[in-house]
C-alpha cells in the first residue's frame, strides 16, 4: 500500500497509496514561505513533504514536525531519513494542543483540516477523515496552539479552503495571529477560487496585502501552466509580486 515517488532533484518521497498523497496544496504552501527562517514548526506534517521542500530549499533550517496520527508521524521519520535530513527536521507524534516546545519558532506552518467533523463526505479510511475533518482540533485550535509557540513577530502560514476563510481569519486574529498576507488560488480563469494562502505575523498590526490572484492553468483543459506557475515549479517561491 505503498510507493516511492520522486519530488524533484533532491528528494524522494514514500506516500500511502490509500491516504492522502503530495499534492498542489503542499507545493503552494511551501512555495509561499518567503525569507529565511531559523527554526520553525508544521502543525500536520503528513508525509513530511511540506518540511523537507522547506529545509532543501533553505527557507528553515531546523524543524519540528508535529503529527497526531502514529502512522504519519512514523512515515515523516522515514521519509526524512530516506532523504538524510534527520539533522534539520525532528517528527514527532503529538497533538499540537498539547506539544510543549523547548523554545518558541520563527515560523509555525500548516495545512489543516478544513472540514468541520459534521460536514463534507466521510472517507472509509479513518486516516483520510482525521487529515481531512477537525476530528483533532479545528481552525481555532490551530491558531490558538500556533500563537502560544511562536516568538513576538514570528510567521504562521496556512493553506486553507476559501469557503471557511472567514473562519480562518476570525481564529487569527482570536490567537493574535494579524493577517498579512492572502492570495486567492484558481485552477483556470472560468473557475471560483480552490485554495486560499494566508500569511500573518505574532502580534502584527493591522495591514493586509491582498496579492493578485495565483491563476495555475492557462487553458480550460488544464494542460499548460501560467507563467506564474511555471515560475514556482521551477523556482520553489512564489514570484516577487506575490510577496511584500
Amino acid at each position: 500500500m505503498e510507493r516511492k515517488d520522486f519530488v524533484n532533484d533532491k528528494l524522494s518521497l514514500i506516500q500511502e497509496t490509500d491516504g492522502l498523497t503530495f499534492g498542489t496544496d503542499a507545493l503552494l504552501l511551501a512555495g509561499y514561505v518567503s525569507g529565511k527562517y531559523k527554526r520553525g514548526c508544521e502543525f500536520g506534517s503528513g508525509s513530511g513533504i511540506i518540511s523537507m521542500l522547506l529545509v532543501t530549499r533553505e527557507k528553515i533550517d531546523k524543524v519540528v514536525a508535529l503529527e497526531v496520527q502514529e502512522e504519519y508521524a512514523l512515515l515523516t521519520k522515514r521519509n526524512v531519513s530516506l532523504n538524510s535530513l534527520e539533522k534539520k527536521i525532528e517528527s514527532l507524534h503529538s497533538d499540537i494542543r498539547e506539544y510543549k516546545p523547548d523554545g518558541e519558532f520563527d515560523i509555525i506552518y500548516t495545512n489543516p483540516p478544513y472540514m468541520k467533523t459534521d460536514s463534507g463526505r466521510k472517507n472509509a479510511v479513518e486516516k483520510k477523515n482525521i487529515a481531512r475533518h477537525e476530528v483533532c482540533g479545528d481552525i481555532y485550535d490551530f491558531c490558538a496552539s500556533a500563537s502560544k509557540m511562536l516568538k513576538f513577530g514570528g510567521c504562521f502560514v496556512a493553506v486553507y479552503r476559501p469557503d471557511r476563510l472567514i473562519d480562518l481569519i476570525d481564529a487569527m486574529r482570536r490567537s493574535r495571529l494579524e493577517p498579512k498576507r492572502l492570495t486567492l488560488v484558481f485552477a483556470d480563469t472560468s473557475s471560483e477560487p480552490s485554495m486560499a494562502l494566508i500569511e500573518g505575523k505574532a502580534g502584527g498590526r493591522c495591514g493586509l496585502l491582498a496579492t493578485k490572484p495565483l491563476i495555475i492553468y492557462r487553458d480550460k483543459a488544464h494542460l499548460e501552466y501560467t507563467d506564474d506557475m511555471n515560475y514556482i515549479m521551477e523556482n520553489g517561491s512564489f514570484p516577487s509580486g506575490f510577496k511584500r
